[in-house]
Formats: C-alpha cells, sequence, structure tokens
C-alpha cells in the first residue's frame, strides 16, 4: 500500500471509539447539534451547556490543521472558533463511569469506576504496556474484546511531539493518536498483526529513543522538525539485532518494516503559547475560568492556565464562552 493510501485510509477511520458515557438528566441535551442556546441573564457569555467530558474529536484537514470538537454526551462543541474568547468549565460534583453508568467519587484511568477499572480488559496493565500481554497465559480479563482490539492490525511510529518519540496504536488510530500526543510529525515504521507485536518492538526500540512525551514542555510551544526517515534509519539500524530475533520469532510477514511511508505535518490551533505551564486539577479547582489561547493534544491553553480534557472524562460539567 502507498504512503498516500495508507494515510488516507487511516484519516478515514481516525474518529476515536468509545465506550457510550452515561447520560445523566441534567444534561442540557440539543439533539446531536452544536448550536447551543445563549446564556440565560447574562450579556458576557452567549454559549452554555452541561454534560459528561469525553476527550476532545480531532480531525486533520487537507492544510494539516486541526479541528477540535468538545463532546458534552451527545453535544458537540466546536472549538477552534473560540480561540481568543473567554470560555469557563465548572465541574458540577458528579463523576460517572463512561461503561457502567455508575456515579462514582473518583474517576480511574480516565473515565472508570474502581470496579470496572479493575475488571475490563481494557484497564488492565497490558494496555499500557503492551508487551507484558498475557492473553497466551489464558489469563485476558475477556478474550472475545483481546481477539477484536489486540489481534488486530497496529502501527509502531516515530512522532515529534517534545522531542521525537517511539510509540504504537492500532491501525485506525492514524493520525489521532498523534494528535492527541500534541505531535507536529509523524511517521509510520512497522505495521504488525498484534498489539503484543507492537509492543515488542517498542521495547526493542527505546532501548535507543525516548518513549513518552514531556507534556509540559510541548505546550510552550512546538518541537524543532526533524527528519523522520533519516531518523528511522539510524534507529532500524541501531536495533536491528533485536528486529531479527523477532523477526526470526513471528515472520517477516507478521513485522512488516514500512519505508515508503511520508512525513505527516501537524499544526495546531494556537495563538499564543504559555511561558510557564500551570495545570488545573478540577477536583481541587471546580471552577476554570480565562481567555481560550489554544488548543494542543487533548490540552485546552488558557490564559490561566492549561487543563487535560482527557484527564477528566465522565465529569460532569457546565461550559460556557463568551460571544
Amino acid at each position: 500500500m502507498t504512503s498516500a493510501s495508507l494515510l488516507s485510509s487511516a484519516l478515514a477511520m481516525c474518529r476515536p471509539k468509545t465506550l457510550p458515557v452515561c447520560r445523566h438528566p441534567r444534561n442540557n441535551h440539543l439533539n446531536g447539534k452544536t448550536k447551543m442556546p445563549d446564556l440565560q441573564g447574562s450579556s458576557t457569555m452567549s454559549i452554555k451547556a452541561s454534560g459528561h467530558l469525553e476527550k476532545m474529536i480531532t480531525s486533520l484537514g487537507d492544510n494539516g490543521q486541526v479541528a477540535y470538537e468538545l463532546p458534552l454526551d451527545s453535544q458537540r462543541i466546536g472549538l477552534n472558533a473560540l480561540i481568543g474568547k473567554a470560555i469557563s468549565i465548572e465541574h458540577l460534583g458528579d463523576i460517572h463511569c463512561i461503561h457502567c453508568g455508575r456515579r462514582s467519587k473518583k474517576s480511574f484511568s480516565q473515565g472508570f469506576c474502581y470496579p470496572c477499572f479493575t475488571s475490563l480488559p481494557h484497564c488492565d496493565s497490558c494496555i499500557m504496556s503492551p508487551e507484558k500481554c498475557h492473553f497466551h497465559h489464558g489469563t485476558c480479563r475477556d478474550p472475545e474484546w483481546g481477539e477484536k482490539y489486540c489481534f488486530t492490525d497496529h502501527f509502531v511510529y516515530l512522532a515529534n511531539s517534545s522531542g521525537v518519540k517511539v510509540g504504537i496504536t492500532r491501525g485506525t488510530q492514524l493520525p489521532t493518536r498523534w494528535i492527541d500526543q500534541g505531535a507536529t510529525q509523524g511517521l509510520p515504521i512497522f505495521r504488525v498483526q498484534t498489539r503484543y507485536q507492537a509492543g515488542l518492538i517498542e521495547d526493542c526500540l527505546r532501548e535507543h529513543i525516548a518513549d513518552k512525551t514531556h507534556w509540559q514542555k510541548m505546550l510552550k510551544g512546538n518541537a524543532e522538525d526533524v527528519d523522520l526517515t533519516v531518523l528511522r534509519d539510524q534507529l532500524l539500524a541501531k536495533s536491528e539485532s533485536g528486529l531479527e530475533l523477532l523477526e526470526q520469532e513471528f515472520g517477516l510477514q507478521a513485522l512488516q518494516r514500512l519505508y515508503s511511508e511520508s512525513i505527516t505535518t501537524i499544526d495546531f490551533p494556537v495563538s499564543q503559547w504559555p511561558q510557564k505551564v500551570k495545570s488545573f486539577n478540577l477536583d481541587k479547582q471546580p471552577l476554570i475560568e480565562g481567555v481560550l489561547q489554544g488548543i494542543k493534544g487533548q490540552y485546552l491553553i488558557l490564559d490561566t492556565g492549561v487543563i487535560n480534557i482527557r484527564k477528566y472524562t465522565a465529569y460532569n460539567v457546565q461550559f460556557s464562552a463568551a460571544a
């Protein structure tokens, strides 16, 4: 498959697939429309809606710019047009598990109650450390789920966020994964048949390259552009002995090296970068206010601080924005 067709296929399927969110009766539903009613009795605010937060929905335009929408239950609020305007997010006190809807005092693993966190397969430790997959030991929390989501094509990639890092994602999640990490460049370097295989390759490569994003550095500006194809070749050469062992174990058809892919460039809508990064905590400060200066990764950048929207998945909030 050519570079253009590979990315085109991934873009067509890049909308993140999430479990249904509990619909709380306090939510202000708008039948799926993003247009929201004017605030009542206020001359300074024109948008007001409430619902449970989810990770922001993103799309990558032909010009490389990211468009953001904020989901609140069935509502979607376009955010790019709000840059430069005053917004507020107020936690209304409720957290409802995104899987079972149970009210929870705390959110675990970005939106789950504790019973679901300890029992669901997508909250297992192997999701964060895929090289520790234990499916073959017969101990998977839900083998049917594992077969559907883990035994499917995955990419190993390089992404330039706070600097170049290695990572993995399902075949349907490019370029969404890069956007969520705040990467301005991305390049797939392997296509493999299972999540476990992707994790083993990542484990081999990260002996020579970072595998984490420094989020504070990422939010202070864009990293300098890097020729990821050159870096890919250097990284594969350094890791050749370990990669050859994996290819002997799984076969060349299972671990496909990608040499013809082009670098994807991503442009985030930011009007001003913060000099110091102050992170809001909705558990300690239920009301945050400020002028929206930009959006990068899953962060809203305000003139008063930043907030990781994904971290507060399942929080019931009221969102307001100035006209």
